[in-house]
């Protein structure tokens, strides 16, 4: 979740239905990985290394680079310089398409792949691979295209993050569910596909949901949370929810960040 840090629109929120509410956030857009629809209704502090002005860095000063998982190349967009040779890959067919507007006009090649399938580059072809918040990460397959002395740059979802959401709607979730994406683990299994582990931070960070339109949207957007969520099938939670911010203020939630950064040893 990238959600803007505008003030929100408490008053008029407040004074609007909850059928009024819901209605909008299920016709609303969920394509792309842009969420300026939460402005003014959902806030979320931002990890303190900034991510995108750090890729922006190390983008100038690399020949090559791979984003994966670009989503609609929102993230990569932003880097002020980009390689002579850039490449950027997206599974999500919507997703796909808004990158490749975005970013062939910036000369990157957008490359549809599917999940679970190996990356459909050669060994050693890329000097950065990087990803913001990806879904999975195969490390031998980044690895592999990681060219000798070259490097990993990504910003990941950590482990429980907007578990407080989470279950909400689903309930206690068992220890394993809450480590995955421990940053610990995820360094372990980059070392084991030959990186070397350069930088490694996480930070929890607050997050405010205002009324239970952005709830929905937020579900609807990022799938993963509460699998099969939509909003007839949680009404009376939703229903609840409502009441509760309506009564006692916003929901807060905590995402977790973790900044990795590994490199693969020069041959």
């Amino acid at each position: 979740m990238s959600a803007p840090t505008t003030e929100p629109r408490t008053e008029e929120t407040l004074s609007r239905s909850f059928d009024d509410l819901v209605a909008e956030a299920d016709a609303a857009s969920v394509d792309g990985w842009d969420f300026s629809w939460l402005d003014g209704r959902a806030s979320e502090a931002r990890p303190s290394w900034r991510f995108s002005e750090l890729l922006g860095r190390r983008l100038a000063d690399v020949p090559s680079s791979l984003d994966l998982e670009t989503g609609g190349g929102e993230v990569l967009d932003t880097a002020p310089v980009l390689p002579p040779l850039a490449a950027a890959t997206e599974s999500w067919p919507p997703n796909l398409a808004r990158a490749a507007a975005r970013l062939h006009p910036r000369g990157v090649v957008v490359v549809r792949t599917e999940e679970g399938a190996p990356l459909p580059f050669a060994d050693d072809s890329f000097a950065l691979v990087s990803s913001r918040h990806p879904v999975a990460v195969d490390w031998g397959d980044v690895a592999r295209v990681i060219a000798p002395g070259g490097g990993y740059l990504a910003q990941h979802v950590g482990p429980a993050s907007v578990f407080e959401l989470v279950e909400a709607f689903l309930g206690p979730q068992p220890e394993a569910v809450r480590r995955a994406r421990h940053p610990d683990d995820e360094a372990d299994a980059a070392r084991a596909a030959g990186l070397e582990i350069v930088c490694l931070r996480t930070e929890r960070l607050r997050i405010e949901f205002h009324d239970v339109g952005a709830i929905v949207w937020f579900l609807r957007k990022v799938i993963w949370m509460v699998p099969g969520f939509t909003s007839g099938r949680y009404l009376d939670r939703l229903r609840e929810l409502h009441r509760s911010l309506q009564e006692d203020g916003p929901f807060v939630a905590h995402s977790s960040r973790t900044l990795i950064e590994a490199r693969k040893p020069a041959r």
